[in-house]
């Protein structure tokens, strides 16, 4: 499968780097078509991976990853353009996080980060996935008591199965929680994920749902 990524950060290129492996191809988009971190990132994973603008990064996936920062994201959504996006499942990984004083979300209770890129982009499949927990822990994580829970939300049944299969191939269990207004449950898992993490300062958890 043809996968762009928007955004360059270490959530983007840690996702890009698994889907590599996994024998996929991926470009990595960014504002400027000649930026060095991705077309660094790019050269360093070899023939399966590129980089270029936005607009090139959503023309050239069959799925799109939104991995920017929440600040930039709408405007990213703009630049790589609504009939690149449209029809396309979009796996939403942002996190809408204010971090004056912070960590804490700027939204929240009756709307979502996920909600507002479905809203921004209405003919996408937007499904939430990988916000609940850190870059390095991803792809592969390894636990003692077996694969931890990957939440995942969005409104189509077939962009879900789509990104349930990366998360399965990523090494975690898919828990399918609804349609994409679950995003307001989900989002604040990465607070408590950043909240764990600062009180303990480690930063090696996951989450795991367990059934009787």
């Amino acid at each position: 499968m043809k996968v762009g990524i928007l955004g360059s950060g270490e959530v983007g290129q840690t996702l890009g780097r698994g889907l590599i492996a996994r024998g996929h191809e991926v470009k990595m988009g960014s504002r400027e078509k000649n930026n060095e971190k991705a077309a660094g990132w790019a050269k360093k994973e070899g023939a399966r991976a590129s980089s270029g603008d936005f607009a090139e990064a959503a023309r050239f996936g069959e799925m799109v990853i939104v991995a920017t920062l929440w600040t930039g994201t709408e405007n990213a959504l703009k630049m790589a353009g609504a009939e690149n996006l449209a029809g396309k499942v979009l796996m939403d990984v942002t996190n809408p996080l204010n971090f004056t004083p912070g960590p804490m979300l700027a939204v929240g209770h009756t709307d979502s980060a996920g909600e507002r890129v479905q809203r921004w982009v209405p003919k996408g499949r937007v499904v939430k996935a990988f916000n609940s927990v850190g870059f390095p822990l991803m792809v592969d994580p390894q636990f003692p008591g077996g694969p931890p829970s990957m939440f995942i939300c969005g409104n189509d049944a077939g962009a879900k199965e789509t990104v349930g299969e990366i998360v399965k191939a990523f090494g975690w269990e898919v828990v399918d929680v609804g349609g994409i207004e679950e995003a307001r449950d989900l989002e604040p898992l990465c607070t408590l994920w950043l909240a764990y993490g600062m009180k303990t300062k480690t930063w090696g958890h996951a989450f795991k749902l367990l059934r009787k």
